[in-house]
């Protein structure tokens, strides 16, 4: 009978997880809303906290410990999405700045190479600039070989790749 008797008998910690009452809906708003405005549960709140829900004050700091740990964790997911959102942006920035320099040393190479001409042919290049950009205008300048006879003076594709305005020859 004494087998039956320790096989039956629950242990103190055990009894009290009994008689512990769960929170009703009600209970547990006021709790959230307190939790809002205050993050760290003092003595006295949780024993004013304890007597107007009528539950033991241990369950009040137990429930404060539980939110704050759930609280911390939604509040890192939100931050790694924040910063994998701005890891994204600036991935995309470096992609975009990538295939920019790749555009603008093509561009590097193709005057280069009209300059090294320039040095090794005659005192006028046949060239074409591109109707959207003129070295005018400030703007990058696309310099295609003779495609309908007009001529850019030395003095000009100087001026264009070294800066509208710039200094000429003479």
């Amino acid at each position: 009978m004494d087998f039956f008797h320790s096989q039956n008998q629950l242990s103190p910690k055990h009894q009290n997880n009994s008689n512990k009452k769960r929170l009703t809906h009600d209970q547990v708003r006021l709790l959230e809303r307190t939790f809002t405005t205050t993050k760290k549960l003092e003595p006295e709140l949780k024993v004013q906290l304890a007597n107007q829900l009528g539950v033991p004050p241990r369950q009040i700091a137990i429930w404060y410990q539980n939110k704050r740990a759930r609280w911390k964790t939604q509040s890192l997911e939100l931050d790694y999405n924040t910063l994998h959102a701005k890891l994204e942006d600036a991935l995309a920035d470096r992609r975009r700045l990538e295939r920019e320099v790749l555009q603008l040393q093509e561009e590097l190479r193709r005057a280069q190479q009209m300059v090294f001409h320039l040095n090794q042919g005659p005192a006028q290049l046949p060239v074409n600039v591109s109707s959207n950009s003129s070295c005018d205008e400030g703007g990058s300048s696309s310099l295609h070989e003779e495609a309908n006879g007009e001529v850019l003076q030395l003095e000009e594709l100087y001026a264009c790749l070294y800066g509208a305005g710039g200094s000429t020859w003479g």
